[in-house]
Formats: C-alpha cells, sequence, structure tokens
C-alpha cells in the first residue's frame, strides 16, 4: 500500500472543508490520497466521476478509453472541451484533471478493456469504476473485478433513466451470505440489438452528470469507509419523474 507524505498545507487548505467533516477528517483525506482508482470509461458517466474523484483528492486515478472525442459527445461528457475534438479522450480527460488538482497522479489505458487484459488491469488498483457503455465490456469488468476481489462501482443510463449498485461478491453480508455478484442481478447480456445504443436512442446530457457524480459519492464511501454502500442494492434514477427509487437483490 502506498504510504503518501502528509498533507501539504496547500492540500490541508484544498481539502479543508472534507477534513472539517467528522466522519472524513485528516485520516479519511489520507486514504483518498493513498487510493488508486481505475474508472473503465472518459465519457458521459466517466467525466463527473473522473473531475469529483480527482477534486477530492484521490491519489492515482486510472483511465481506461482507446476512443477520441467527437463533437456529439460534448453535450454530456463535461470532462472535453470544444478544442479537444480529435484528440484521445484519455489525453484530454488527463489534461482537465490535471487542471482540477495537480496532487493527483494519472495512468493512462489507451486500450479495449477485454476478458483477456480485464483482470490484469483492474488488480493493479484499489477499486473499479464501470462508465462503459456496452454489456460486452460491463461482463468483463464486472467477472474481472470479482476475480481479483476488488469493488467495483457499476452503473448505466438510458434516455431519461440511470441505475446505480455497488458489487462486492467475494464477501460476506452482515447474515453470512454471500454478497451478489453482477451475473446475480443480471444473469446474461440482452440479445444483441435488442438495448438500442446511445447514439440510437439519445441521452439526455445532465442525466450522465446525475449518475456519475452517485458513483463519485460510492467510490469516495468506499475508499473512507463512511455511510452504507449500495452493496445488495440497485438505486433507480427516473429524471423526468424526478423519483428514486431502491430495489434490492441477493447472490442466487
Amino acid at each position: 500500500m502506498n504510504q503518501p507524505a502528509p498533507l501539504s498545507p496547500e492540500e490541508l487548505e484544498r481539502y479543508a472543508r472534507h477534513i472539517v467533516l467528522p466522519e472524513i477528517g485528516g485520516p479519511g483525506q489520507q486514504k483518498l490520497k493513498r487510493a488508486r482508482v481505475l474508472v473503465i470509461g472518459a465519457g458521459g458517466l466517466g467525466a463527473p466521476v473522473l473531475e469529483y474523484l480527482a477534486a477530492a483528492g484521490v491519489g492515482t486515478l486510472g483511465i481506461v478509453d482507446d476512443d477520441h472525442v467527437s463533437l456529439s459527445n460534448l453535450q454530456r461528457q463535461v470532462i472535453h472541451a470544444t478544442d479537444s475534438v480529435g484528440a484521445s479522450k484519455a489525453d484530454s480527460a488527463a489534461a482537465t484533471i490535471a487542471r482540477i488538482n495537480p496532487h493527483v497522479t494519472v495512468e493512462l489505458h489507451k486500450l479495449r478493456l477485454t476478458p483477456a487484459n480485464a483482470a490484469e488491469l483492474i488488480v493493479g488498483y484499489d477499486m473499479v469504476i464501470d462508465g462503459s457503455d456496452n454489456f460486452e465490456t460491463r461482463y468483463a469488468v464486472a467477472d474481472a473485478a470479482a476475480e481479483v476481489k476488488r469493488p467495483l462501482v457499476h452503473a448505466a443510463v438510458g434516455r431519461f433513466d440511470g441505475s446505480i449498485t455497488v458489487l462486492k461478491p467475494f464477501e460476506s453480508n452482515a447474515e453470512g451470505r454471500r454478497n451478489p455478484s453482477y451475473r446475480d442481478l443480471f444473469p446474461e447480456p440482452p440479445p444483441a440489438g435488442l438495448v438500442p445504443s446511445c447514439a440510437e436512442a439519445g441521452v439526455l446530457g445532465a442525466l450522465t452528470g446525475v449518475i456519475g457524480t452517485l458513483q463519485a459519492m460510492e467510490a469516495i464511501k468506499l475508499i473512507t469507509g463512511i455511510g452504507e454502500p449500495l452493496v445488495g442494492r440497485l438505486l433507480l434514477y427516473d429524471a423526468l419523474g424526478a423519483r428514486f427509487d431502491t430495489v434490492r437483490y441477493k447472490a442466487s
């Protein structure tokens, strides 16, 4: 485990609003500084995740993305700017993170995550946050995170709705039952073509900000050990109805 240097005077001022929270304080901020978090995708969900974790002082952020910024991304992927069009999303995100917080180390993985390389990537981090937009990647991330015993903050968005959960199937709950896995929640991917892509169906830009920010919040809770993470609970958000609902699920 990394042992970061004590918080500098500049860091103490930067994170002052965290440090005065009894639930976080100096020890919690040191945990954030020591943490290594892998984010899958620097797109609609990854953008707010990366920005808020960088601002919160997470010491090392890994970014997995092999795509380039297009003009149609900018309606929701707020980590990128107009002059980033055509640039690598990973490079663009890293540049924004450097402007937000120079104390954060960024590790770039400009590749597509697959079942063959997922475990090797994830094992080098304390947790993984999935901001991908396709089922193949989601299952690869979930299976690998369970294999190498890393917490996974998973989320997905539709046109006007989103969902988020935390997966720790390698641990047991207070009743001694194994925590559920992604495949307990979604046993199999839907048939190809059944669920339209974002490009086909559209998505409200601000929706990805809501769900991605919730992912960042769950990650901070996991790192600092505060609150009750969404383990065994799927949080559903209906943007048009301004309504949150929670569905509980168990291991099969």
